[in-house]
């Protein structure tokens, strides 16, 4: 859709489902919002959404599909499929946003642009993430119960996932890819809850069309898996929280308030990109709460006029 608009009280860079979500509650409280969205959801490879009331077993893309169409019967809500290229604060305190070959304003700006995985250099890794290499047992923890599974991590990740993860499964091996970063004490617990400690660097991740069979180590020892959690590290997707100014955490997440507001005037932030629980419901919920406590703040700033 072509941007109609010059003005706008609100501009959401990121029409996921944090995104979608705050322009439902503008567009229902009749704000002009821009939705700028450059089509590149973390969850792309995901063939299933879970633990969201209504949509559990959903595909994601469908999910999003669905908000699209809602969020744009209301009449004050565009929709603009491509990049922010820059976002700068204007003298007035409005914002001046630019996608290729032109600029809006707005009166606050969301940031919604999620997370980008970094994935290890580890041959068949990336085809397999969000389907069977996966990193939440609450999204896809189900599906792979009581199934052979492994857990790859290093550090404080170690004991933290191993405790996690034995709730779902009793069939589970930890791989941490080189020597283990742990206390003989900790290691004594995992193995005494017949957990195999596999301290081989993985050569390999053997699958069929992102369906992992199992993992080859250095040494040509094969594992058999069904499923493969893994915490990858993480970035910011996009740098308009750092043009602006907001704080970012020692996570690498924005810093927000519990409403979604950062340190700089005008600036809120929802999703993945401010919150370490990444899933679908709590884009949502964030991304609602956000949308909804901005317009209070464009009623309260109006009403005083």
């Amino acid at each position: 859709m072509m941007i109609q608009n010059m003005d706008f009280d609100v501009v959401i860079i990121g029409g996921s489902y944090a995104g979608l979500s705050a322009a439902m509650a503008l567009g229902r409280s009749r704000r002009g919002t821009l939705i700028i969205d450059a089509g590149d959801p973390c969850n792309k490879q995901t063939p299933h959404s879970h633990n969201f009331l209504t949509q559990d077993g959903v595909q994601p893309e469908v999910i999003a599909s669905i908000g699209r169409e809602q969020v744009l019967q209301y009449p004050t809500v565009q929709f603009y499929t491509g990049i922010a290229e820059e976002i700068k604060l204007l003298e007035n305190g409005w914002f001046e946003v630019s996608v290729p070959n032109r600029s809006v304003r707005s009166r606050k700006v969301i940031i919604a642009t999620g997370l980008r995985d970094i994935m290890p250099s580890i041959p068949g890794f990336s085809e397999c993430w969000g389907r069977t290499v996966i990193h939440c047992p609450y999204c896809h923890g189900y599906e792979v119960r009581d199934q052979k599974t492994g857990i790859l991590a290093q550090g404080d990740m170690i004991m933290e996932m191993v405790r996690l993860i034995d709730h779902w499964t009793k069939d589970l091996t930890l791989f941490t890819n080189g020597p283990a970063e742990i206390a003989d004490e900790d290691r004594q617990l995992i193995l005494n809850k017949g957990v195999a400690i596999m301290e081989q660097p993985i050569r390999e991740v053997i699958h069929k069309e992102g369906k992992l069979q199992h993992l080859v180590l250095e040494d040509g020892t094969k594992r058999s898996l069904l499923a493969l959690y893994a915490r990858v590290k993480t970035e910011q997707k996009s740098p308009f929280a750092t043009m602006l100014g907001c704080n970012i955490g020692p996570m690498g997440l924005i810093e927000t308030s519990m409403v979604g507001q950062t340190n700089v005037t005008g600036v809120y932030a929802a999703g993945d990109c401010t919150h370490p629980m990444r899933s679908v419901a709590t884009a949502v919920a964030s991304g609602n709460l956000a949308g909804a406590m901005l317009n209070k703040e464009l009623i309260d700033e109006d009403f005083m006029k």
